[in-house]
């Protein structure tokens, strides 16, 4: 498939629906989704029907609205994506009040070529419960994380239980002689042969060493024993080359705009 295929594909089977899976509830208002999940709310839409000028400004200023004085909730991210239209979407939830987070590029490619068999000495790679107790696994993991990302950012240890019940979730980490230095999640989106993997992170001192690498292809060769054949990931600059290498193409950006109380 081309780029352009693929974004196709994304803007199909990834968005709205493709990502409320785990969402606690979810309400419609015009061309945009009003999520909650347990972590704050979340704005998708597969695209804005044409909205812009003052008309747009009311959709954002009503949403503002709703998760303020609807919802107990401390903080709602509106995911943006950079073929979205209009052009000046951002400069327009800026002056609402969201504040930007850092730009990741969105990259597609097959399973495949990211499920190739990477050894890093003294390095375990495994999933979360296998070779473990499954939530002392998780709440490490996410600790983790935590210090990498900052606290607050992901789910907690019975929020990703919750994740798991389902079995379209999956969590992984790297250890070194018992410590988590490296984790990592994989999403399979039912019915479409997409999986995300999400949440990858790895303390600075354990970085460069190819573990990351090692993670991702866990997670890609786990996807294809379950049927999958497309993997997606919104990456960072410092994860985007490695994926490159696997084949993975660069589709569009993304860029998640952040109210808070």
């Amino acid at each position: 498939m081309t780029p352009d295929e693929l974004l196709r594909a994304y803007d199909e089977h990834l968005r709205e629906e493709g990502e409320l899976h785990n969402a606690l509830s979810a309400e419609r208002h015009g061309p945009v989704l009003w999520a909650e999940f347990p972590w704050g709310g979340f704005v998708t839409y597969r695209d804005l029907g044409g909205l812009e000028g003052a008309a747009l400004d009311g959709l954002i200023a009503g949403t503002v609205a709703h998760f303020r004085d609807d919802t107990g909730l401390d903080r709602f991210e509106w995911k943006t994506r950079g073929h979205d239209a209009p052009a000046d979407l951002g400069e327009r939830l800026v002056s609402a009040g969201l504040v930007a987070e850092e730009v990741e590029t969105v990259m597609i490619g097959e399973a495949a070529a990211l499920a190739t068999a990477v050894e890093v000495p003294g390095v375990v790679v495994r999933r979360a419960g296998e070779g473990g107790v499954l939530r002392e696994d998780l709440s490490r993991m996410l600790a983790m994380q935590d210090e990498v990302f900052g606290r607050g950012r992901g789910p907690g240890v019975d929020d990703a239980l919750d994740e798991l019940a389902d079995g379209n979730a999956e969590y992984w980490l790297a250890e070194v002689e018992g410590e988590v230095v490296s984790a990592g999640r994989l999403n399979v989106v039912p019915g479409t042969g997409f999986a995300g993997i999400w949440g990858g992170s790895t303390l600075p001192g354990w970085r460069g060493r190819g573990i990351y690498r090692a993670l991702v292809a866990a997670r890609a060769a786990s996807a294809l024993e379950r049927g999958v054949r497309w993997i997606h990931s919104d990456c960072t600059a410092m994860s985007r080359p490695i994926l490159e290498r696997s084949g993975l193409l660069a589709v569009t950006t993304t860029t998640p705009y952040v109210w808070t109380r």
